[in-house]
């Protein structure tokens, strides 16, 4: 669900025409609708209410100041990888006691800051970190709250790069080691066993791989319970989002279930999950990502050339892979439409930017209608991992990004520019 829509021929965000924020701002161009930004925390936040929970937006998603100030007025708090995430958490208004700090390589100074702060606590990857935060929390006096991250080994049937549960991934600790870490932990003084977390993949669109894992991972979770008198859950992020809507009319069997489709929803997730997890008395934890800001965002760009070459349409635009580097990274699929509707017969095109790489593509044989130069298309569902993944490869600055409520917009990050991509670069001495 989002709120950009046709408004006669002229897409919209909200009761903005996106063709108004691109003659105001220009292209390449993010723009983010404040509204689907809050219904989809509200959705999840609803959903979870029959018990203690906490929403912590993984910010790695997207970390604009006024998405992460939209999401923490809401009540929410903020998963977070490293100390610059930490630090724009709290400056976009966010409670670092609603932080919490993941990653597998966190730093003694990204640890001491985040003590210092009052993070909720620390998704503790391995038993080096654990013993590297004991140290640093008793040079500190202080105690560090922190939670194992299990490794369930469930193959969450997502994409390769973005699977994080198994045995081949460098994420978190194995399920058969996990007891007995936490009772070497509970000897270490400066630390405090808060709760347990684990987090299989991303992009998964359906509940059942969450389901195997939280069934799999509730005895050592009620076990530990007991033992060290934890706190909380996390049942980590990965819920999806729809990138292509031809594609679920296709699903295989497996999607299917005895009552019909199970299409990802906050409220299947939570009939499936809160079952298992009421029982445990504990507060649960949540770190989505994509599923709140995936579909609230659109990257504008405009066609500059189209280009005929045997069999191939190429529509060439100023946006490239150092804007949205999804579909090279991962062969990802984004739907693209234009900004004006166009009628007529659709033509196969590929849709491609000006870097020189041949991996800078956003689509190839799409089909999309006849469009000409000075036409602009809007890539959807770009609200997570896009500009937050963004680079200055060939010297290109980065895209303008523009936030809507209702009927008012405002540019939220001004494009960078193109002097302040090597501001920071300087002659070796002998060069002057």
């Amino acid at each position: 669900m989002h709120y950009f829509r046709y408004a006669g021929s002229s897409l919209c965000c909200e009761e903005v025409p996106v063709a108004e924020l691109v003659r105001r701002h220009g292209t390449p161009l993010y723009v983010y609708s404040q509204r689907t930004l809050t219904e989809h925390y509200e959705k999840l936040d609803r959903a979870l209410a029959p018990v203690d929970h906490l929403v912590c937006f993984a910010m790695k998603s997207n970390s604009n100041q006024a998405v992460l100030h939209t999401l923490a007025r809401l009540g929410g708090g903020f998963d977070i990888v490293s100390e610059g995430e930490l630090r724009r958490a709290i400056a976009a208004g966010a409670e670092p006691g609603k932080c919490v700090f993941a990653g597998v390589g966190k730093t003694e100074a990204e640890i001491k800051y985040a003590l210092q702060q009052g993070v909720y606590a620390f998704n503790v990857e391995s038993e080096p970190e654990l013993q590297r935060i004991n140290r640093v929390a008793g040079s500190l006096k202080k105690t560090a709250p922190v939670a194992l991250r299990v490794n369930p080994n469930v193959d969450a049937h997502t994409h390769a790069k973005i699977t994080t549960g198994t045995y081949e991934n460098k994420f978190g600790i194995a399920f058969e080691e996990v007891a007995g870490v936490y009772a070497r932990a509970a000897k270490l003084k400066h630390l405090r066993l808060r709760g347990v977390q684990m987090h299989i993949g991303s992009q998964l669109t359906s509940v059942a791989p969450f389901e195997e894992a939280v069934r799999k991972v509730l005895p050592l979770v009620t076990e530990l319970r007991d033992r060290h008198g934890l706190e909380f859950f996390s049942i980590g992020g990965g819920l999806g989002i729809v990138y292509n809507p031809a594609l679920e009319s296709a699903k295989p069997a497996f999607w299917k279930s005895a009552a019909g489709r199970e299409i990802l929803t906050p409220a299947l997730y939570a009939e499936r999950l809160l079952p298992l997890l009421q029982p445990l008395g504990l507060r649960i934890l949540l770190e989505p990502g994509r599923f709140i800001s995936g579909n609230a965002g659109i990257l504008v760009t405009r066609i500059e050339y189209v280009k005929q070459t045997g069999r191939k349409n190429f529509l060439i635009v100023d946006a490239a892979m150092n804007d949205l580097i999804r579909p090279a990274f991962y062969d990802a699929y984004h739907e693209i439409v234009p900004l004006e509707k166009k009628r007529g017969k659709p033509v196969s095109s590929d849709v491609v930017g000006p870097v020189c790489e041949s991996g800078d593509y956003f689509a190839k044989d799409r089909p999309l209608p006849r469009l000409g130069e000075g036409d602009c298309l809007a890539l959807l569902s770009a609200g997570a991992y896009g500009s937050v993944m963004g680079s200055n490869y060939n010297t290109r600055p980065l895209p303008a990004e523009v936030l809507v409520h209702g009927t008012k917009s405002a540019l939220v990050r001004a494009r960078q520019p193109v002097a302040e991509i090597w501001a920071g670069e300087q002659r070796a001495p002998w060069q002057r």
